[in-house]
């Protein structure tokens, strides 16, 4: 035991304060710390914290047992047999916490790397602290950190390890990673998302070991294979599983492919199961991950595709009609990109022969089923044996790990356009990702997020410069709208209308009265500061009101609706106003000057607006024409 590695730093230094981690985290603190007890957070949370990024969760550890800890809470239960916690769920978030008790008496500590004994001169406190974070399976992973004291605990120079971007061990990596083959997973998936390198021992340990993770529960290599998958970094992880001769295990049809593109000697930046990963981690993040089913969908549409090569068409039909929601949008899509060429081997073919929209659909919906058949390859032993012969030379491990529910989950995905594709008409209101709907796996967003990472893949893979895909399928949607949503649209932006110019007519009231409640010394200071008032409230309506006409332009322009010049109902209301404000007498200067400058400032901006207005309609008009 090194005492002088010990260090004690003040979180605010690295600009962590209290209110950086999540309000559920900070109740259970709270709680744990007003009964007494030590609580502290602890592990990756603190690491990610550390490098500014957004932890996945956050796990407290407390000096409580973990029945007091159960007693606590109103809704809490304890889970695990070899590593119990208990599980607090705190509104919609679940926070895990775990015992310092617990953990020294069910982890099994060899006297050889641990003590037993507050040594002489240490505090107990740091002793408890110091000998937990040794169980631990990276240095990275050892901190601990007190909100309420702004103390950041680091036993085993993880601060120095996280400079240094260094994945290291705490006790032998040899020695640890035979304690629990799950590190080894758990080691790929930190220097991925996170960029580490890894110590010559670590490096060492997992080219030894990797055969290893075979005695790990099928329930346990999906848990980690969905963090590496589903929080972001699932292309550099399936590098790394490459690197280290894991993938061969976890993914065998994936490894001989990958073997073989590089056999070929084809770049890895050009493989399109690497290329659908590394779209499909542009869209998600540790705090917006998705659900299982996704990841498991883009092996199966993969292995379908290497299985049976299919025409870019088809490809781009299929993706689209999963991204808009209607068939008949998603194979005009892929008729209007009839020269858009990938250089995909083998999975795209190069087809120049016309087919008529029943074929594509036709051909659309074929491939739906073999992609729902290739999810055999994921779930069952002698499917995914059968797959293998493919690669006659490469050995398969045969394991599989999804279940057969989960497959079966993920074959409904695809159900709509395997079974009667023609009526398959779910029309998306919004192109907007809800990430709360994605994670939960729900059939529609899935889709959506499957089609759109198939269609940003396909673009990475054009060969010839052009539009956007997805920049294309917008424009094409906003086209498509039907009668009904323009003139619900119509509607509100109407009800917008009135209501600003009921505003306008407050704003008038205000200055009546003024003229009522002063006396004509104090009317022009007072009448000054509510001028004030007024001139920002009416620069505010006007902003908004040629937002209002924008979209009552947009609308006319489509549906031949008469919208009334903006400029004179600006001015109309201006007059309105003063004169509603003006003295059956006499009008202040003041006022009727205002007014005039606010009337020249108003026609500026609308004639600006009405530039801009201009430029946008034709260009609006030039991208539609690409669609007609």
């Amino acid at each position: 035991m090194d005492m002088s590695k010990w260090k004690k730093l003040d979180s605010r230094s690295f600009g962590i304060h209290r209110f950086n981690i999540t309000e559920p985290s900070r109740i259970v603190l709270n709680i744990l710390r007003k009964e007494g007890f030590e609580a502290y957070l602890v592990g990756g949370c603190v690491r990610d914290l550390l490098l500014n990024k957004t932890p996945k969760d956050f796990d407290v550890i407390t000096t409580a047992k973990l029945k007091e800890i159960r007693k606590k809470f109103r809704r809490a239960y304890i889970v695990g047999r070899r590593f119990p916690i208990c599980m607090v769920r705190i509104k919609d978030t679940v926070i895990e916490v775990s015992s310092f008790d617990t953990v020294a008496s069910q982890i099994g500590m060899k006297k050889e790397h641990h003590s037993t004994h507050t040594p002489h001169g240490c505090d107990k406190k740091d002793f408890i602290l110091w000998r937990n974070s040794m169980q631990r399976d990276f240095t990275v992973n050892s901190l601990f950190f007190d909100p309420f004291m702004n103390k950041i605990y680091d036993y085993a120079d993880g601060l120095v390890d996280l400079r240094s971007s260094k994945l290291r061990t705490l006790i032998p990596a040899q020695l640890s990673f035979k304690e629990d083959s799950a590190r080894i997973l758990r080691g790929i998936r930190l220097a991925a998302r996170l960029g580490l390198s890894f110590s010559k021992d670590v490096e060492t340990a997992i080219r030894n070991l990797s055969s290893s993770i075979m005695h790990l529960a099928e329930a346990r290599i999906m848990m980690e294979l969905n963090y590496m998958l589903s929080y972001g970094a699932a292309e550099p992880s399936l590098c790394l599983l490459q690197r280290f001769n894991l993938l061969k295990i976890l993914l065998p049809f994936q490894a001989a492919y990958l073997d073989q593109q590089h056999s070929v000697k084809t770049d890895q930046s050009s493989m399109m199961l690497m290329k659908l990963f590394f779209s499909l981690d542009k869209l998600v993040t540790c705090d917006r991950p998705i659900n299982c089913r996704l990841w498991i969908a883009i092996l199966a549409f993969h292995i379908a595709l290497v299985k049976n090569p299919q025409d870019a068409r088809v490809i781009v039909a299929f993706a689209s009609i999963l991204y808009l929601g209607e068939w008949k949008e998603g194979i005009k899509f892929a008729r209007e990109n009839t020269e858009v060429q990938v250089n995909f081997i083998p999975e795209i073919l190069r087809s120049f022969k016309f087919k008529s929209d029943e074929e594509l659909a036709k051909e659309v919906s074929q491939f739906a089923s073999s992609v729902q058949y290739s999810i055999d390859a994921l779930i069952d032993k002698e499917s995914l044996s059968n797959s293998m012969t493919r690669y006659p030379i490469f050995q398969s491990s045969g394991l599989v790990f999804v279940s057969k529910k989960m497959g079966q989950d993920v074959a409904e995905i695809f159900q709509v356009l395997a079974n009667n594709i023609e009526s398959y008409k779910n029309r998306r209101k919004s192109f907007k990702i809800d990430y709360n709907m994605l994670g939960q796996g729900h059939l529609c967003e899935t889709r959506f997020v499957l089609g759109k990472v198939i269609l940003e893949t396909m673009s990475c893979g054009t060969l010839e410069a052009g539009e956007d895909i997805e920049q294309e399928i917008n424009h094409m949607h906003q086209s498509i709208m039907d009668e009904n949503d323009d003139m619900e649209l119509y509607n509100k932006v109407k009800k917008q209308v009135e209501v600003k110019k009921d505003r306008r007519q407050e704003l008038a009231k205000k200055h009546i009265s003024v003229k009522k409640k002063y006396s004509p010394d104090e009317e022009e200071v007072v009448l000054g500061k509510h001028g004030v008032v007024e001139t920002e409230e009416c620069e505010e309506i006007t902003k908004e009101n040629q937002k209002v006409h924008e979209t009552f332009i947009e609308i006319s322009d489509q549906e031949n609706m008469p919208v009334k010049s903006t400029e004179d109902e600006e001015i109309e209301n201006m007059k309105e106003d003063v004169e509603t404000c003006q003295d059956k007498d006499q009008r202040p200067l003041r006022l009727k000057k205002k007014a005039e400058n606010q009337q020249k400032a108003i026609r500026q901006k609308i004639k600006r607006y009405k530039q801009n207005s201009d430029k946008e309609r034709e260009s609006s008009l030039i991208l539609s024409s690409l669609f007609k």
